[in-house]
């Protein structure tokens, strides 16, 4: 999820490659995301091959946040 809040969108061998998983890996959590509404998919040609583009969705981006804020909440408290 970082790798698309950060950037504007990413396709699935890029990210494959950057994550270094697996296919069916990376797809299942990919479907999870995606289920659960947090990105949004994007299917293209370019040229002759298929492209998949992954966009991380507003609800994807404000769950992310909301989950680095219990993070670094947990890291306050372990520093008390």
């Amino acid at each position: 999820m970082s790798v698309l809040v950060a950037n504007e969108s990413y396709d699935f061998n890029s990210l494959k490659e950057l994550l270094e998983v697996t296919d069916g890996n990376l797809a299942s959590h990919l479907k999870a995301l995606e289920k659960d509404e947090y990105i949004t998919v994007s299917k293209s040609f370019l040229g002759r091959k298929p492209n998949t583009r992954y966009l991380a969705s507003a609800q994807g981006i404000s769950a992310f946040k909301k989950h680095l804020e219990a993070l670094e909440n947990l890291i306050k408290q372990q520093k008390l």
